[in-house]
């Protein structure tokens, strides 16, 4: 019999529902900063997802608050990060997350770039021309200004690469390499996203040196130190969670994970199903267990993408609610637990799609966000970047 301590699928959805943000009590004054930090990002791949994140969480959000924090307090900040996936950091996760997997996702952009231009016979020396069109970019960001990758290209001829993408392929054709020299540098840290040029739930962004947009250098850390770092922001907020559902978030190997596990002292515990999952040191405690509750989520929203084994919140829904490479959709929650998705009805209304038979207390509870949900969007209609396979069949 194990003598490791023991949570249940009951407390680790009292967890999630607390961690996450998504009870009753949220603080009135809890800022869009304060929030981000607590549960250590939000997903920006898709632009209305860290909007939608936070009108889930903070009771009277307003889309302005994060473009304030973003664009002019600059206490949030876009960044390429965990699986090169687009997350939204305050400055100290921020720094964490580059020191953590920014040296991994800037050399897999750099690897997957080498491969294009080695392939063209437009350029003769691939890593040169790489590297002189880095220089370029910082050069031209140097003096504080910003600009679009468009923009960028047309003023820097160093940039104005282009490659055949699958010529023999209907789907092919000229891709230009401007904007994957961009995202690498981002992934370094090196440039960042600032202002946005399109509406909130579009993207266009303008690109700014990160020193300059910070008013301060990145803390430079070790890929060590950031390891520790963003494995205990995560044990903090997810916990817990099994090895690999953390080398699955942060998008790193299985021994730099043991490495932090081990720096951190994190405590292995029992988990329902047999599995073995950690926790702090601290954190052994339980909470206290949360009502049953309805609340809607977008698509990939942190709750819903933060681990890989996900069984305990999602039940037998995955085939409905992810597609086939692990994007999460919109989803619809009751007592901690995904149990449907929702979509935008032609009329601008939001509707709701159960997948299992819900108590009245859920439908009545879910409806009534549904129509606030409706309310807050008003004339809007953000498309999902990634709809889940349940949404064919409202269609």
């Amino acid at each position: 019999m194990s003598a490791r301590p023991r949570i249940d699928d009951a407390q680790r959805r009292a967890r999630l529902q607390r961690r996450h943000l998504l009870t009753d009590d949220v603080p009135q004054a809890f800022s869009v900063t304060d929030a981000v930090s607590s549960i250590v990002g939000l997903h920006a791949t898709c632009p209305p997802t860290m909007y939608l994140s936070l009108w889930a969480r903070l009771p009277g959000f307003v889309r302005e608050q994060l473009d304030s924090a973003l664009y002019d307090e600059r206490s949030l900040v876009k960044q390429l990060a965990m699986r090169r996936t687009m997350f939204v950091l305050d400055r100290a996760g921020l720094a964490d997350a580059v020191g953590a997997v920014g040296p991994r996702v800037a050399a897999s952009e750099r690897t997957n770039m080498l491969r294009d231009l080695r392939r063209s016979n437009d350029f003769d020396d691939p890593e040169g021309w790489i590297d002189t069109a880095r220089a370029a970019v910082v050069d031209a960001l140097a003096d504080g200004s910003v600009a679009s990758s468009t923009e960028l290209r047309k003023r820097l001829p160093e940039l104005d690469g282009h490659v055949q993408i699958a010529p023999d392929r209907s789907w092919g054709g000229t891709a230009p390499m401007g904007p994957r020299v961009l995202n690498m540098m981002s992934a370094a840290g090196d440039i960042v996203r600032g202002p946005n040029a399109a509406g909130w739930h579009l993207s266009r962004p303008q690109w700014s040196s990160m020193q300059r947009w910070l008013g301060e250098p990145l803390p430079q850390l070790s890929v060590a130190e950031g390891h520790r770092a963003m494995v205990a922001r995560w044990l903090r907020t997810f916990g817990p969670g099994t090895e690999t559902d953390i080398v699955w978030w942060l998008g790193s190997t299985k021994a730099s994970v043991r490495a932090a596990l081990a720096d951190l002292a994190a405590v292995e515990v029992d988990l329902d199903g047999g599995g073995v999952g950690y926790v702090l040191p601290d954190d052994l405690d339980d909470v206290e267990p949360v009502a049953p509750r309805g609340f809607l989520l977008p698509e990939l929203d942190p709750a819903t993408m933060g681990w890989k084994d996900r069984g305990w919140y999602l039940g037998d829904h995955g085939e409905h609610m992810f597609d086939r490479n692990g994007n999460g959709g919109q989803t619809i929650w009751w007592d901690g637990r995904i149990v449907g998705g929702w979509f935008h009805r032609p009329d601008g209304s939001v509707g709701l799609h159960p997948l299992e038979k819900l108590p009245r207390a859920a439908t009545t509870e879910l409806s009534a966000r549904a129509d606030e949900l409706s309310a807050w969007l008003g004339d809007a209609r953000p498309k999902p970047g990634y709809p889940a396979p349940f949404m064919k069949a409202v269609r």
